[in-house]
């Protein structure tokens, strides 16, 4: 009996490199692990549809699809298709008929996403608060006196700038640790926030009517 041959296509339109310029490419090299794989780059302006994209569409059993306009009619010509995962504004119709005649569907978990990523921007912007790393760094451009940490006059003056204490205190300063922190929402991004700043010994509480007991869980902090 012969065994049937595992044909692996993805297609990508710059619409959703656009939104994701590395996802494409890291699917593709996770594929390539496994075989073969055909991959498929569209022209900015090219609306074509996915069954006009791929060659033989009817022997495709595996595909991926990332902004490829696709329709209902799409679906009948990929009569060999196994699983399917797409991200399109297009493809109700057409994972509607997929699914309907028992195409596996694998789709993205709502878990994570850019939650990690931005929730680190959130951290750093912290902590350049705190300690004014922008300013200082633009200052320190042009003008190295800002390495200086000296009191004026080699004298020392409380509460003012010394060779252990480089902050401004005109404004909110310190560490993290030891600050309250509050934040409203406990979703994949302010959760990770919160689990972060906990670690790095703020007082944290977190609001959210709606989150579910693990996402308090994820941010370590009391409600």
């Amino acid at each position: 009996m012969k065994v049937p041959t595992m044909r692996s296509v993805i297609i990508v339109h710059p619409n959703f490199d656009k939104f994701w310029p590395w996802s494409a490419d890291h699917a593709h090299a996770q594929w390539s692990t496994q075989g073969e794989v055909e991959f498929i780059r569209q022209k900015a302006a090219d609306t074509t549809p996915v069954s006009e994209m791929v060659s033989r569409p009817h022997t495709v059993t595996r595909m991926i699809v990332f902004g490829t306009v696709t329709t209902a009619a799409c679906a009948a010509v990929f009569s060999g298709l196994q699983e399917i995962s797409i991200e399109s504004p297009t493809r109700e119709p057409f994972l509607a008929a997929l699914v309907a005649r028992g195409v596996r569907y694998h789709a993205q978990p709502n878990e994570g996403y850019w939650g990690q990523s931005v929730a680190e921007f959130g951290l750093a912007l912290t902590l350049c608060g705190l300690r004014r790393i922008p300013q200082m760094h633009l200052q320190i451009i042009t003008d190295l006196s800002a390495w200086d940490y000296e009191p004026a006059g080699g004298v020392g003056v409380p509460g003012t700038r010394g060779y252990q204490y480089g902050d401004d205190n005109r404004f909110t300063n310190g560490t993290l640790a030891g600050k309250k922190v509050r934040i409203v929402g406990a979703g994949n991004i302010a959760s990770r926030y919160a689990s972060f700043a906990t670690v790095l010994g703020a007082d944290v509480a977190v609001w959210d009517p709606y989150a579910s007991e693990p996402c308090f869980h994820r941010a370590g902090s009391r409600r």
